[in-house]
């Protein structure tokens, strides 16, 4: 994804496509490297909820549940959460979450700690309200080079909330990744990025070097489970909290995508009575009736 009216130029070159990020393998054991993964994470309104829980506000263009219905993580991110997870229970691995957006709910986002995540790092600023796709990658990318060690980047293929899937893809045009969409597993080998990608009539395998990035889609499987004590746990935990301008931000593009309108499709039923003067006769409108809509 390019970037149109020079809307890089308000970051610092460093974050500039043209300089590709470059990772540093780290070595706790002689001859086993550790790999730093880090996870993007929404928090989204609960897909579950019951549509009489949802309202909308027509001049903010957003949906607003009702009291007691907490937002959830998104849970594509918890499918890349769960392929992080299961490569750390292989590889010697740091597992980092981020998470970005305004009035954040901690102890939601703490599931990702709870999980097994080692740090959770949140992105909370009042300008990060209602950005679009390009800039929400731009802030994404920004946290991950302040991090600073990263060999493979995980992401959802999806946010449940706007169903876009841009994020992933563009971090990774950012930053000047290798990318990988759609995966249903994901692997290490050699020190080599190895992914199996759905396709539409099953899936391929890929590999590419690190570091790179990767969008992970709900056949990959659930996240573990995550029990109360875990839960517990994960409270007494450290979250690192970072605004702009810790990202060396000075501001932001103008945006490439306005939502004009946030709206429930109205209902609209109609009801036809086939007549005839026998059972039979009806049956014969109603199937000239359908053919007629083409139905039959």
């Amino acid at each position: 994804m390019g970037a149109p009216g020079g809307g890089v130029a308000s970051l610092p070159c460093a974050y500039r496509a043209a300089a590709p990020f470059e990772a540093t393998l780290e070595t706790l054991v002689p001859g086993e490297p550790v790999l730093n993964i880090i996870v993007t994470v929404k928090q989204v309104v609960d897909p579950e909820a019951p549509l009489s829980a949802f309202k909308i506000d027509p001049e903010a263009r957003r949906a607003i549940l009702g009291p007691g219905i907490p937002p959830v993580l998104n849970p594509y991110d918890e499918y890349a959460l769960e392929a992080a997870l299961r490569i750390r229970d292989l590889h010697q691995c740091k597992v980092t979450a981020i998470s970005m957006g305004t009035k954040l709910a901690k102890a939601v986002l703490r599931k990702c700690l709870a999980a097994g995540a080692d740090e959770l790092v949140l992105l909370e600023d009042d300008v990060f309200q209602d950005l679009d796709s390009y800039s929400t990658a731009l802030i994404l990318a920004a946290a991950i080079k302040k991090i600073g060690k990263c060999e493979l980047a995980l992401t959802g293929r999806l946010a449940a909330d706007t169903n876009a899937g841009q994020v992933g893809s563009s971090i990774a045009e950012i930053m000047g990744l290798p990318s990988v969409t759609l995966a249903r597993k994901v692997e290490i080998t050699d020190g080599r990025l190895k992914v199996e990608r759905l396709v539409s009539d099953g899936y391929e395998v890929v590999e590419a070097p690190l570091p790179a990035l990767v969008t992970v889609s709900h056949e990959l499987g659930e996240l573990r489970r995550v029990s109360l004590r875990d839960l517990t746990a994960a409270q007494g935990k450290q979250v690192t909290t970072w605004r702009c301008q810790d990202l060396g931000i000075v501001s932001l593009p103008p945006k490439r995508l306005e939502m004009l309108k946030l709206y429930i499709p109205p209902k609209e039923t109609r009801c036809q009575i086939m007549e005839g003067k026998t059972d039979d006769e009806a049956a014969v409108n109603l199937a000239l009736r359908l053919r007629e809509a083409r139905i039959l």
